[in-house]
């Protein structure tokens, strides 16, 4: 298994296979580099494929900093681009869902020139309002118990803890026709459960303000000013954390936008529906 150099001490576990335009994956909490293996083999014949874990997950470094220091979308993006630059890929078609796709986001607002396209499930920027809803709150709880420094304390280093934890989510974010596999959650649990993962784990939630703050605050660019990096959005009919109906802004933020719905998807689009997310990779890399 390869690592890439530091980068703020940081070193990245990685997966890299296949020949072609460079694709470069990138996970979700609860998540693994893992995540992506329905996808990576259906793009092994089209691409070069790399998939790495982000910092604090997986085979990744989980360094116990300050989540203001090491777990910021930027943190995570500069890791992302060192990978990128160590390995001497051009410009990339960067994909990912959950957290991976906003660090994608952040990466190619910030980067544009290294992104050749974009493919992400949500989340994605247009909720505005809508986060004030009560169903929001109802599912969006976890994220607000993460900051807690109780959330470390009753679940760091508990396998058995760590592996009902995630898989309420694993099962409750899913589609109809998706079910997380046993052996699945045991390698998700023993990769959680190495004392200090989790905590590392969560510290995306835990840097700058909370998801509510965020998108209360988030504001919509000035048109001239929208992302100009080709977007293709997956959204899932069946995620329960982001409604079909909040892509209804989506232009405002982006300005060469494709939106591809996937009925029969819950959160977890790599898995469950791969072709799909392969098929907009191959689209987004030029193999059709």
């Amino acid at each position: 298994m390869p690592r890439s150099s530091p980068v703020d001490g940081f070193s990245l576990a990685y997966d890299r296979t296949g020949d072609g335009p460079p694709v470069v994956l990138l996970h979700g909490w609860p998540g693994a580099r893992a995540d992506f293996r329905l996808v990576a083999p259906l793009l092994a014949e089209a691409a070069e494929v790399v998939v790495p874990d982000l910092r604090g997950f997986g085979d990744s470094d989980k360094h116990p900093v300050a989540p203001d220091e090491g777990y910021t979308g930027d943190a995570q993006a500069r890791s992302v681009i060192g990978l990128l630059d160590e390995l001497g890929l051009g410009p990339v078609v960067l994909a990912g869902y959950d957290i991976g796709s906003r660090i994608a986001q952040l990466i190619a607002g910030r980067f544009p020139d290294r992104v050749r396209a974009l493919v992400v499930t949500p989340p994605l920027p247009g909720a505005g309002q809508r986060l004030l809803g009560p169903d929001v709150h109802r599912e969006f709880w976890y994220q607000h118990f993460h900051r807690l420094e109780l959330a470390g304390r009753l679940l760091d280093g508990d396998r058995d803890a760590v592996r009902a934890y995630l898989e309420h989510f694993w099962t409750h974010w899913s589609g109809p026709a998706f079910t997380p596999a046993g052996e699945d959650l045991d390698r998700l649990a023993e990769s959680y459960a190495r004392p200090g993962a989790f905590t590392a784990s969560i510290g995306w939630y835990r840097q700058g303000p909370g998801i509510l703050a965020r998108g209360l605050a988030e504001q919509a660019p000035a048109r001239e000013d929208r992302l100009a990096v080709p977007t293709h959005v997956l959204w899932p009919a069946h995620d329960p954390l982001f409604p079909a109906a909040w892509s209804d802004r989506l232009d405002e933020f982006f300005a060469d936008l494709t939106v591809t719905p996937v009925p029969g998807s819950g959160h977890f689009v790599p898995l469950e529906a791969p072709d799909a997310f392969a098929a907009a990779i191959r689209t987004a890399a030029g193999g059709g």
